[in-house]
C-alpha cells in the first residue's frame, strides 16, 4: 500500500467561489474537473496520485491537497498558489496558510 501525503491550506480572498469556478474551467481542458454549485466545491484530479479539492468558505478557499510525496506536495502547492493568484489578480498576491503535510495510507 502506498502512502499519500495530505495537506490542508487556505487562500484568503474575497471571491472564493468565482476563483474556484475559473480554476475548474481552466483545468477542465486538461483534467476531469468538477464543480458542485451547492457546496461551492471544485475537484481537481491531476493524476492517479495527485488531486485537490477546493471549497469556498467565508474567509477564502479551503484546499485539501493529496500527493504521493513531500516533494510533490511542495511543488503542487506552488502550482495551485500561482493559478489562484492569476485568477485573483485584483487581490493578488493572496495570503496562503498551509499545515504540515500528513502521510496516510492511500
Amino acid at each position: 500500500m502506498s502512502e499519500a501525503v495530505v495537506s490542508q491550506g487556505l487562500a484568503h480572498c474575497e471571491q472564493p467561489e468565482r476563483y474556484i469556478k475559473q480554476l475548474v474551467s481552466h483545468w477542465g481542458h486538461k483534467y476531469a474537473t468538477t464543480y458542485d454549485e451547492g457546496d461551492g466545491m471544485g475537484a481537481f484530479p491531476f493524476s492517479d496520485t495527485e488531486s485537490a479539492v477546493m471549497t469556498a468558505r467565508p474567509e477564502g478557499i479551503a484546499i485539501t491537497l493529496t500527493t504521493g510525496s513531500a516533494e510533490r506536495d511542495a511543488h503542487m502547492r506552488g502550482v495551485i498558489e500561482r493559478h489562484i493568484d492569476r485568477f485573483a489578480f485584483r487581490e493578488a498576491p493572496l495570503t496562503y496558510e498551509w499545515n504540515d503535510p500528513k502521510e496516510s495510507a492511500a
